[in-house]
C-alpha cells in the first residue's frame, strides 16, 4: 500500500503542518490550481515525492531542462528549475514514484485564452500521446488530471465541461484510480464514479488514499 495524499484547487484550512505530519504520506499528488508557494511548502513539510499536473489557473510552466550534471538551463542560460520547485512534473508524462505508475494530463477544455487550456481535439492528441508513452511500461495505477471526463463528474457550464478524450484513455490505461479536481464541491460531497474497473474521484480540497500497486497484484498471482 502507498499512503497517498491528493490535493487540488483549494487551500484547506484544516490541512496544516501538524495534520500533514500526522498523515505522513508516502506520496503527494497535486491535480492543479494551487499556488506554487503552497505546493513547495507541502512537499518540504511532508518530505516525500510530489507529482504535479497544472490546472487552468496555473501559470505557464517554464521549459527549463536539467543537464546530466544536475544543473538547469533555459535558452542556453543557467536557471532555477521549473516551478513549483521540488516536485515531479507529470503533465503528459508517465512517471514511476513510490512504487506507483502515474499518468498525468493537466489543463481543462478551452473556454478563454490562457495556458493549460485546450480544445477537445487538442486533448485527443495529448491523450493519444500519453497512451503511447504508457504502453512502454507496466500497468498504470493512477491517472492524474485536472479536469474530469466529459459527462462524468463535470458540469454543463463552459468552463467546467469535461474532457472527451479521457474516455478512450481510461479504456486503454485501465488505471485503478482516476483522480481529478477542477469541479469545486462548495461543501457538498461529490460521489465517486466508475468507468469499467476505474474509480473516478474528485479530490478537492484533499483526500487520503491507500493505493495498492497493480504490479504487486501481478507478482502475487500464482504461476
Amino acid at each position: 500500500m502507498v499512503h497517498t495524499l491528493v490535493i487540488a484547487d483549494e487551500i484547506a484550512s484544516n490541512l496544516q503542518e501538524r495534520t500533514l505530519r500526522e498523515i505522513a504520506p508516502d506520496l503527494v499528488l497535486s491535480a492543479g490550481d494551487l499556488p506554487w508557494d503552497y505546493l513547495e511548502w507541502v512537499v518540504s513539510t511532508v518530505n516525500c515525492p510530489m507529482v504535479f499536473v497544472p490546472g487552468n489557473h496555473d501559470p505557464e510552466v517554464r521549459s527549463a531542462r536539467e543537464s546530466r550534471s544536475g544543473l538547469w538551463t533555459e535558452g542556453g542560460m543557467f536557471s532555477d528549475g521549473p516551478r513549483p520547485l521540488g516536485v515531479i512534473h507529470g503533465d503528459q508524462q508517465v512517471v514511476e514514484v513510490a512504487g506507483l505508475r502515474i499518468a498525468g494530463l493537466g489543463g481543462c477544455v478551452r473556454y478563454r485564452p490562457g495556458p493549460h487550456q485546450y480544445t477537445q481535439r487538442q486533448f485527443a492528441t495529448r491523450a493519444a500521446r500519453l497512451a503511447r508513452k504508457a504502453r512502454r511500461g507496466g500497468p498504470v495505477d493512477v491517472l492524474l488530471t485536472h479536469a474530469p471526463p466529459f459527462g462524468v463528474g463535470d458540469e454543463e457550464d463552459r468552463p467546467h465541461v469535461g474532457i472527451e478524450a479521457l474516455h478512450p484513455l481510461i479504456a486503454k490505461l485501465e488505471p485503478t484510480w482516476h483522480l481529478h479536481g477542477h469541479i469545486h464541491p462548495f461543501g457538498m460531497a461529490k460521489p465517486d464514479r466508475v468507468i469499467g474497473d476505474t474509480v473516478i474521484r474528485n479530490v478537492i480540497p484533499w483526500r487520503v488514499l491507500d493505493i495498492t500497486p497493480r504490479t504487486a497484484a501481478i507478482v502475487s498471482k500464482p504461476a
